[in-house]
C-alpha cells in the first residue's frame, strides 16, 4: 500500500476571512485533518463541503481570533 499523501494546510499564510480549497474524495477525513492542523497552530477556522471547478472537497476559512 502506498504511503498517504501529505497535505499542506496554509493556515499561517492566511489573513482572517481568507480561504483555501482542498479537493478530496473523503471530505470528512479532509475536514478533520484540516481542522486538526488549525488547532495545532492555534488558529480558528471553519470547514465547508462543496464543489470548486467541478472538484469535490472542503473549503477552509480562517476566522478572527
Amino acid at each position: 500500500m502506498p504511503a498517504p499523501l501529505k497535505v499542506y494546510y496554509p493556515w499561517n499564510d492566511l489573513e482572517p476571512g481568507q480561504s483555501f480549497f482542498v479537493p478530496a474524495l473523503d471530505v470528512y477525513a479532509a475536514k478533520e485533518a484540516g481542522l486538526k492542523a488549525a488547532l495545532h497552530l492555534r488558529v480558528k477556522g471553519k470547514a465547508t463541503f462543496g464543489l470548486f471547478n467541478g472538484r469535490h472537497g472542503v473549503l477552509f476559512t480562517r476566522l478572527d481570533g
